[in-house]
């Protein structure tokens, strides 16, 4: 009998579903768009890349759920939730950015706000990064303005997937990328915080 792989228990097979259902709602999206292109819209993918949009967004809670209540917080579940999240919005957003299919997919998110939101999370990423090149680990705390900016951009996601046209679509999108811009002044400065407490640790508490 194999031994049990270390850290895979159930809030990280949660997770590892949720990983696994992107790329699926990926190719869904993605035929539905091809028979857009054929002139044949074929309704039944996009029904199913709402579907399962919607459902790997709301079993986003019930992974960190499961991995508190059970006492299975682990390092590899630490990696894989917020991986399956960005993901999961990433793709979603990519898809639905103009100029795809214009005139055909209504509504969908404009450039600009795609790239602010892809800026930001590279922002962040490139942070991570050089704090943990610089020894230092990575402490991502929650904001409030951050929680806002992903429950306003799934809404977005799912109302664009659901492709009901309406004015009021575009001005609930850039009240989200005002959210995604004030998240990212905070988590930036956390950043720059936890690089300074690096650099002072790194060098024994002198001034770097």
């Amino acid at each position: 009998m194999s031994a049990p792989v270390p850290g895979l228990n159930l809030a990280c097979k949660i997770t590892l579903a949720r990983l696994l259902g992107v790329p699926v709602f990926i190719l869904c999206f993605l035929y539905y768009k091809f028979s857009l292109e054929g002139g044949e819209p074929r309704e039944g993918f996009r029904t199913a890349a709402l579907l399962l949009f919607t459902g790997v967004a709301a079993t986003d809670a019930l992974d960190g759920y499961v991995a508190r209540t059970r006492d299975q917080i682990t390092e590899l579940g630490r990696i894989l939730d917020p991986l399956a999240d960005k993901a999961l919005l990433v793709s979603a957003l990519i898809l639905l950015t103009r100029p795809s299919l214009a005139g055909v997919l209504d509504p969908q998110f404009p450039i600009a706000f795609t790239v602010l939101v892809l800026s930001r999370d590279a922002l962040l990423l490139v942070g991570s990064l050089v704090i943990h090149a610089l020894g230092g680990r990575v402490k991502v705390r929650p904001r409030l303005s951050g929680k806002i900016a992903t429950a306003l951009l799934m809404v977005c996601i799912v109302w664009s997937l659901m492709q009901i046209p309406s004015e009021a679509f575009g001005g609930l999108v850039w009240i989200c990328g005002a959210f995604v811009t004030i998240s990212g002044v905070h988590y930036l400065g956390d950043w720059v915080r936890q690089m300074n407490e690096t650099l002072h640790a790194a060098h024994g508490g002198r001034p770097a």
